[in-house]
C-alpha cells in the first residue's frame, strides 16, 4: 500500500470527540473559504458593515459543517468499502450517525438564520446555495465531473457574500445579481476543481470498481493532470479579468501571480509523482486564501 492510499485528511487521529468533529466537517477548509465571502462583499460595490461580516461568516460555518457531515453521512457506505477513508469519524465509530445528523441541524439552523438576520434577498437565495452544497456527495453517482460541482459549491460563497453586502440596499433581484463578482465566483470555481480533480487521482481504481464518476476514473491520472492544468489555467485567467474587471492593482496582481506559480508547482509535483499528491493537496490550501488577501488589503487601502 503505497502512500497515495493511505492518506486522507477526514481521518480520525484521537478519540476525543470534538476533535472528530472538527474532522467530520473539516474546519480547517472552513477557515480557509471565509476568505471567499469576504471578497464577494468587498467586491460587490455596497458598504460593509460589523454585522454583515459577523453574519456572513456564521452562515459559511453552518452551511460547510452541515455539508461536510451530510457528505459523510451519504457516503457511508462507500467510505467503508475504500482502505483510505476507513479512519473518517463514522467509519471508524468516533462519532455515530446521530452525531453527524445533530451537525447537520445545527449547522443548517446557523445558515438560515443568519440569511434571514441578513436580508430578505439573502434568505431568498439561501436555499439554492444549500442545495448546491448538500447535493455534492451524490455528483459522482450520476456524472463524472463531481469536481465542478465542488467548485461550485464554494465558488457561490462568493454569490453568498456579495449578497449579504447588496441585498440590504438593493431593491430589486437584478441589482442583487449584477452585484456579484462572478469572474471572481469563476476562478474559485476552476481553482477547486483542478485541485479536487487531483485529489480525486488517489481513488481512482477504486472508483472505477463502484462505478463512481469521477475524471481520473474517466480518462486516467495522465488525462486528469491535464484536465487539472486547463481547470487551472481557466481560474487564472478567471482572476485576472477580475482584477481589470474590478479596477484592481498590483497587491491583486502579484497575489494571482504567486497563486499561479503555486497552481503550476502542484501539476510538476502530480506530474512528475504521484504520491505526492498529498504534498500539492496541502500546498493548494493557501491558494485561495492568497488570492482572496490580495483584493481584500487593496479594498481596505481603498484601491
Amino acid at each position: 500500500m503505497d502512500s497515495r492510499s493511505r492518506w486522507d485528511p477526514g481521518r480520525v487521529y484521537s478519540a476525543n470527540k470534538l476533535r472528530a468533529v472538527m474532522r467530520l466537517i473539516r474546519i480547517e477548509h472552513t477557515i480557509f473559504s471565509l476568505p471567499f465571502a469576504y471578497v464577494g462583499i468587498a467586491l460587490s460595490g455596497y458598504a460593509c458593515t460589523p454585522k454583515i461580516v459577523l453574519l456572513s461568516t456564521l452562515a459559511v460555518f453552518g452551511l460547510r459543517s452541515a455539508s461536510m457531515a451530510f457528505n459523510n453521512i451519504a457516503d457511508f457506505e462507500i467510505d467503508r468499502k475504500n482502505p483510505r477513508t476507513s479512519a473518517r469519524p463514522l467509519i471508524s465509530g468516533a462519532l455515530s450517525t446521530k452525531d453527524a445528523w445533530t451537525v447537520v441541524a445545527i449547522g443548517s439552523l446557523f445558515y438560515f438564520l443568519s440569511a434571514l438576520l441578513l436580508n430578505l434577498y439573502a434568505f431568498a437565495f439561501s436555499p439554492i446555495l444549500y442545495v448546491i452544497a448538500m447535493s455534492y456527495p451524490y455528483a459522482k453517482r450520476l456524472h463524472p465531473f463531481p469536481h465542478i460541482h465542488l467548485g461550485l459549491a464554494l465558488g457561490f460563497v462568493v454569490f453568498g457574500g456579495a449578497v449579504a453586502a447588496s441585498g440590504g440596499m438593493a431593491h430589486s433581484f437584478y441589482k442583487v445579481i449584477i452585484s456579484v463578482p462572478w469572474l471572481y465566483l469563476l476562478g474559485v470555481t476552476f481553482w477547486v476543481a483542478g485541485f479536487d480533480t487531483i485529489y480525486s487521482i488517489m481513488d481512482l481504481e477504486f472508483d472505477r470498481k463502484e462505478g463512481l464518476g469521477s475524471i481520473p476514473a474517466l480518462i486516467g491520472p495522465k488525462g486528469a493532470v491535464f484536465a487539472s492544468s486547463l481547470f487551472y489555467a481557466f481560474s487564472i485567467l478567471s482572476f485576472s479579468l477580475a482584477i481589470r474587471s474590478y479596477a484592481l492593482g498590483m497587491i491583486s496582481t502579484a497575489s494571482t501571480l504567486f497563486s499561479a506559480f503555486l497552481m503550476l508547482m502542484q501539476i510538476i509535483l502530480v506530474s512528475s509523482n504521484s504520491e505526492k499528491i498529498p504534498l500539492a493537496f496541502n500546498l493548494n490550501l493557501v491558494v485561495g486564501v492568497i488570492v482572496s488577501v490580495g483584493v481584500l488589503i487593496e479594498k481596505a487601502m481603498g484601491t
